[in-house]
């Protein structure tokens, strides 16, 4: 059975100011449907069934709009960081009552096309607290940021970079609820320390993904993505 996924929707999107003074970046039109269809849309066809969105910013508008999830063939619930922004990390640990055991966690932003029960399975058989999805990027797409050999992750640092970072944090991690023990409640938390904290205690597992991510977080990301979608992206191997 399919893990459900928290989608990390709670940002101010700055980077896509003015498009999100009025509405949160979740229902910024892709191809005449809101982001948050499309990303739902994409779940529902890997098997998802369950999704927790964690909202700020805007967020009632994701819920009047998505509501249950039942048009989507999902089920949606939420989770409000309430009087101040949590943070990635934060967030998800505010929802953990509706999250279950075990979750993905999902960017608000991005539009994934993997294959989430392979991702699934070496999580579970790797018997570790969490797991990083990483995509050699080279940085062709934006800032690599992990150095990964082997199938291990070697080094994660979004500040402090270095030439045999080759990968990039894909968008997508997987995780026990326990990995959530050391976060603090009610205040704002990276889901970056989250992944650093875990890599330094070997309970971060790794999953090498080669269909390249699109975002919906900046000018150019969404550019991007409504030409993919029309069929006109750009393609790398073991896409399409």
């Amino acid at each position: 059975m399919s893990l459900p996924v928290a989608i990390l929707a709670g940002g101010m999107a700055t980077r896509l100011m003015p498009l999100t003074e009025k509405i949160p970046k979740a229902l910024i039109d892709i191809n005449g449907e809101p982001f948050i269809v499309h990303q739902l849309r994409l779940l529902r066809s890997k098997g998802i069934v369950n999704v927790v969105i964690c909202a700020g910013h805007l967020g009632e508008m994701i819920r009047d709009f998505v509501d249950d999830g039942r048009q989507f063939d999902i089920q949606v619930e939420y989770s409000f960081d309430g009087g101040r922004l949590l943070g990635t990390g934060g967030a998800v640990r505010k929802a953990l009552s509706l999250l279950g055991e075990s979750f993905y966690v999902l960017y608000g932003d991005s539009y994934l096309p993997c294959d989430f029960k392979k991702i699934q399975a070496t999580f579970e058989d790797s018997g570790k607290k969490g797991l990083m999805t990483v995509f050699r990027n080279d940085g062709a797409w934006d800032t690599s940021n992990v150095e990964f050999k082997d199938g291990q992750i070697l080094a994660y640092d979004k500040r402090r970079l270095s030439p045999r970072m080759r990968h990039i944090d894909y968008g997508l991690g997987v995780f026990k609820r326990e990995a959530f023990d050391s976060v603090p409640g009610d205040m704002p938390y990276d889901l970056s320390e989250l992944y650093q904290l875990l890599l330094s205690k070997d309970e971060l597992a790794a999953f090498e993904v080669f269909e390249r991510f699109y975002e919906a977080g900046s000018v150019e990301g969404l550019e991007e993505l409504k030409r993919y979608m029309l069929g006109e992206g750009r393609r790398v191997k073991g896409e399409g």
